[in-house]
């Protein structure tokens, strides 16, 4: 019987070597020349707690690195049927676009031969680099034939605004190849991840990232990607999603006094958002406390169940309950729709109804 769907798993690379069986010599040669040692992502540091849980911290790589543990603790144990994993390893930080190319392309390879052909259940996120969006295009569109690839990884902090036309050769081909689009924290640019400039601690950074998901949303609304792609599904991984019932309140509001401003964005902000946005539940930013009757509100101001998908965020330690607390305030049939039917309906998976939920 097919279990519940976790949106959000971090695949690791063990070493920046994994990749050189995929890499032309010129990049191999680059790389090491270079004297580079690798690309873990520094929003992630290594030895901060929240950056991966216990069981995960096993072996000689980085966690998340080696596809059979990840296949115990994320599909065999919990019994998940299905884990989509995104790659975090920060190629598109990189300012030389043509190396991040090819290191994205790199990747890509590595995930097909290492990943998606170690289990059926996995799924995986083609990286791309929004140096070069018409780079980025062919990638997703030499992807788009591959089984197993279900989507396009962007980062939320990049050099501009997601929605701006230079990056809309990757929603075309993204929307030709029938794959959602997620948007995760990250760097790809250059600029603070603070809307107000450089912070001091980690802790503002790591705590603030929902603001840079929550402007590339009003980005793509905006600027008119929806509107220009009505195929396109976006995703938002470890955005939080309490904070979306306020913004679409003042979205809605200040765009039927400057709707003249964009044209193309022909109702309701909220609506389009409802139409083409989703979002993972981990970590969810519900109060400590929820009640059923908090749970009802909130669900009534978003509008459904159909804007959220299960995640556990692994290897990733968040330490709260609150998805768990959420599923429970859930009817069977909306619980269902949460841990299997969304993410089904959005990646293609088998439509059977779940039967389990998560262990943890």
């Amino acid at each position: 019987m097919t279990g519940f769907v976790d949106c959000d798993v971090h695949n690791a690379v063990p070493d920046l070597s994994a990749l050189f069986p995929f890499l032309s010599d010129r990049w191999v040669d680059y790389c090491v020349e270079s004297g580079v040692d690798g690309f873990d992502p520094a929003f992630y540091p290594a030895g901060m707690p929240l950056s991966a849980r216990p069981e995960a911290r096993v072996g000689d790589g980085p966690p998340g690195s080696d596809p059979d543990m990840v296949r115990a603790h994320v599909l065999d144990g919990p019994g998940a049927g299905h884990a989509i994993l995104n790659c975090l390893y920060a190629v598109q930080a990189l300012h030389n676009a043509d190396w991040s190319t090819a290191l994205a392309a790199a990747l890509n390879d590595w995930q097909a031969a290492t990943w998606l052909a170690a289990d059926p259940r996995f799924r995986a996120s083609v990286v791309v680099s929004p140096q070069d969006p018409r780079a980025a295009a062919e990638e997703v569109a030499r992807r788009g034939d591959t089984p197993g690839f279900v989507q396009v990884l962007l980062l939320a902090s990049t050099q501009v605004p997601l929605g701006q036309r230079a990056h809309w050769p990757i929603y075309a081909a993204a929307e030709a190849a029938g794959m959602a689009v997620a948007i995760h924290p990250g760097v790809a640019g250059a600029n603070a991840l603070s809307p107000v400039g450089w912070s001091s601690h980690y802790i503002e950074d790591y705590a603030g990232a929902a603001l840079s998901l929550q402007s590339q949303l009003t980005s793509l609304v905006c600027e008119g990607v929806l509107a220009a792609h009505p195929g396109l599904r976006v995703v938002l991984l470890e955005s939080g999603v309490t904070w979306l019932p306020s913004l679409m309140w003042r979205f809605d509001k200040n765009w039927k006094a400057l709707r003249r401003e964009v044209p193309w964005v022909d109702r309701a902000p909220s609506r389009l958002i409802r139409e083409h946005v989703l979002f993972t539940v981990a970590p969810f930013d519900g109060p400590p406390d929820q009640t059923p009757e908090w749970t009802d509100r909130f669900l009534t101001q978003i509008g459904s169940t159909g804007m959220l998908l299960h995640a556990s965020d692994y290897p990733h330690w968040h330490h709260g309950a609150g998805a768990s607390t959420l599923l429970g305030h859930l009817s069977s049939a909306e619980r269902a729709q949460v841990l299997h039917g969304n993410a089904a309906r959005l990646y293609g998976l088998p439509e059977e109804a779940t039967t389990c939920a998560p262990t943890g």
